[in-house]
């Protein structure tokens, strides 16, 4: 395994270094303003425009697009450093930078699935950062954990299908730049299980889709939202559907796997960024007397975190060289690995910074709160710790099935 920098590796991350130090962290108290001033918690701020202007001129767009002309065409090993820089400034920099989720896994789907029609509407549009996409999958009614429980009906029509059923948490829904959905929904109940459902292209001004509302994430309203979207009778081309009818559940899994990579290297980025807050904290607070660097369990602490962090970052490199070298299918344990390890370490080291700032840590004054909020929900996002869990332990006995371990001894 060699996770060694390449050349072009290390130039991307020192000039997104640069762009951070220079641009992003300046820019997070003024879109904070311009938001605030707005009204509007889904305000799209004039300074992200001018973000992305900056990251343009300067090479850094569509860093995450395995494909060369679309992106740099960084391998997953290349690219996650990158994603953990962006994911010191989660709400700023990904979107900066055009790396943002969803639409780096629907500009990949639509790259790889999508028609012609597809491409020359949506995806040039989202590769140029002039639109936003959304991926609607989970569901209220049902355990969308498990994708073959989705209850969106997708009835045949003449030329087409017609969709009828909600969708939650979908990311994106209150971007006022939004413009297609990804929908998956059930088109053939009767079919083997993992045949069941189909995945389709829907503009969000198709007649029948409606935006019902935005859903807070621990009392946040995240600029881009997660909103709640009605499908009712919404009539839907067949050249709308992706690579085929039935094909739903394979897309979703080619989907997952790359995005699971983007998120954890961006928990581990929050987590990295709150533990730099947690030093600099020690070193300026004093408590009765004492420096905070100075107490025995501050000291544990910053040194847990660090030996976890560092845990985290290697699991999730081995996930990307193994992506990278033998592909999604033979790395399926370690990305339901560190979609377990990464956010649930980055959560604890972000608990940590806030108990050190105290009443300051639960404020939006610092973003320790909002990360804190966003790394507790990625525990469900892209299933839940359970199903991952799931999954790496049915692997694991799946080797010694029969009877016999490895070595042929009796179990």
């Amino acid at each position: 395994m060699d996770f060694r920098e390449s050349d072009r590796a290390r130039e991307y991350r020192e000039r997104l270094e640069a762009f951070m130090d220079e641009c992003v962290y300046p820019a997070e108290a003024t879109i904070a303003e311009q938001v605030r001033a707005s009204g509007d918690p889904h305000h799209h701020p004039a300074a992200m425009e001018e973000l992305k202007a900056e990251a343009k001129s300067r090479g850094l767009w569509n860093l995450f697009h395995p494909h060369p002309g679309r992106g740099p065409g960084l391998s997953n090993v290349e690219y996650a450093p990158l994603a953990e820089i962006m994911g010191r400034s989660p709400h700023i920099a990904p979107e900066a930078c055009n790396c943002n989720a969803p639409d780096t896994g629907n500009m990949e789907v639509l790259e790889l699935y999508g028609a012609e029609e597809h491409r020359r509407r949506w995806l040039e549009p989202l590769l140029a950062g002039e639109i936003r996409s959304a991926f609607c999958m989970t569901e209220p009614g049902v355990a969308s954990s498990d994708a073959t429980n989705v209850a969106m009906r997708m009835e045949r029509v003449d030329g087409g299908w017609k969709l009828n059923g909600r969708k939650w948490f979908t990311s994106n829904g209150m971007h006022p730049n939004l413009r297609v959905l990804i929908v998956m929904g059930k088109t053939s109940p009767d079919a083997e299980t993992h045949r069941q459902q189909s995945m389709l292209v829907v503009p969000a001004d198709a007649p029948g889709v409606t935006v019902l509302r935005d859903l807070p994430v621990f009392g946040f309203h995240d600029r881009e939202g997660h909103a709640e979207v009605l499908f009712d009778d919404v009539v839907v081309p067949d050249s709308d559907v992706l690579k085929g009818e039935g094909e739903g559940f394979r897309i979703a899994q080619d989907r997952l796997g790359p995005g699971r990579i983007h998120h954890c290297m961006r928990a581990i980025g929050m987590a990295e960024r709150a533990l730099e807050m947690m030093c600099r904290r020690a070193l300026e607070r004093s408590t009765f007397g004492t420096l905070l660097a100075d107490r025995d369990n501050v000291r544990d602490r910053i040194a847990q975190a660090r030996i976890d962090i560092e845990m985290a970052r290697l699991l999730t490199l081995k996930a990307a060289w193994l992506m990278d070298e033998a592909g999604n299918k033979a790395a399926r344990q370690e990305i339901a690995a560190i979609k377990v390890a990464a956010p649930t370490t980055a959560l604890r080291v972000v608990d940590q910074a806030i108990q050190l700032f105290g009443g300051e840590g639960v404020t939006d004054d610092v973003p320790l709160a909002q990360f804190w909020a966003g790394l507790r929900a990625l525990r469900l996002a892209d299933g839940p710790d359970e199903v991952h869990l799931m999954t790496i332990a049915r692997g694991e006995l799946r080797r010694y099935r029969g009877g016999q371990d490895k070595k042929g001894g009796e179990r």
